[in-house]
């Protein structure tokens, strides 16, 4: 408790822009069920030339997402919005950290364009931090929501953003701007962020999430955490419970990999049968969809999760009102 509170008590931001000093640390070997195919199929490459044909910013590279091959093959990238440079220097994340520049009024239209061409669904939207904002970026995500729903109208969308921690009313723009899913991952246990997350506050970001659900109940929540950090099992439980508290729909949970040896150690790989113990625990506590595997991250498999999430309410709703539901 104790850390907790000095979490929320103390601003532990970094004075200055570049990453944090950490000593150089060996990249650990990744275990089998880690190793995955490396891209360069057709339609990689074809996702590949939209993405670059419209100047764009995907965390698929930016962060060294291993899904990369099997995503772009499906034609699904998640587009990274207000540039790549972030203005925190959290210990796990391979974005750049810097003075990022000023924001490019084109890109709503540019993100909408190359969802229009990939033909997708669904589309997950995120940001770097951009903490030099008056609105840390708010407006700029109401901006993207608002030119996908003109250019394609019958595309979900989810956005995965940043704790605009200290910006009065920016969470109002966007879940006014109804995202179908509002994503702001915790990352880690509290007892780890002063030296993984240390920009961020725990309990701001669980009251963030509870708070999208006050303003519209029917906007899906979702979070997510990595392991291997050195997290104990019971802290990555009561993450579970105060999600739960927060009414929050979706969970993810993924292994942690080491971008760069100047970047937090991997503690531990966890197994698959730990992430399938974890998967269970948080069906328990009401989660309404939880993905935990080594691979799992916030945007893998979004659209086909979404689809699943959103078939169940549907269901919940009409045996509640007692009607027969549709067959999907």
């Amino acid at each position: 408790m104790a850390v907790l509170l000095d979490l929320l008590s103390h601003d532990t931001r970094p004075r200055h822009p570049e990453k944090a000093h950490r000593p150089d640390q060996p990249v650990a070997r990744k275990p089998d069920w880690i190793r995955v195919k490396a891209p360069g199929s057709p339609k990689w490459a074809e996702t590949n030339r939209i993405v670059r044909e419209n100047k764009l910013v995907t965390v698929c590279e930016e962060a060294g997402c291993p899904n990369i091959g099997e995503c772009w093959e499906k034609k699904h990238a998640t587009f990274m919005i207000m540039g790549d440079t972030c203005t925190r220097a959290c210990a796990f994340c391979n974005v750049k950290t810097g003075m990022p520049g000023a924001l490019d009024a084109s890109e709503p239209a540019k993100v909408a364009d190359a969802v229009a061409k990939l033909g997708l669904a669904h589309v997950v939207v995120t940001s770097v931090d951009r903490d030099d904002l008056a609105d840390g970026g708010a407006q700029h995500f109401a901006e993207v929501i608002g030119h996908i729903r003109l250019r394609s109208p019958g595309t979900t969308i989810e956005i995965l953003t940043p704790d605009f921690l200290r910006k009065e009313g920016a969470l109002e723009v966007v879940v006014q701007a109804k995202p179908d899913v509002f994503n702001h991952n915790l990352e880690t246990v509290p007892s780890k962020y002063l030296t993984v997350r240390p920009g961020a506050r725990y309990f701001h970001s669980v009251r963030l999430l509870q708070r999208v659900k006050e303003l519209d109940p029917a906007i899906f929540t979702k979070s997510g955490i990595m392991v291997g950090l050195g997290e104990e099992r019971h802290e990555v439980v009561q993450v579970m419970d105060d999600l739960r508290s927060a009414e929050v729909d979706f969970l993810t949970i993924g292994q942690y990999l080491q971008p760069t040896r100047k970047h937090h150690p991997v503690i531990r790989f966890v197994t698959p049968e730990c992430f399938k113990g974890y998967e269970t625990t948080a069906y328990g506590k009401g989660f309404g969809l939880v993905s935990a595997t080594p691979l799992t991250r916030s945007s893998h498999h979004a659209g086909e999760d979404f689809a699943r999430l959103r078939a169940r309410r549907e269901t919940d709703i009409a045996s509640r009102l007692g009607s027969p539901v549709a067959p999907m």
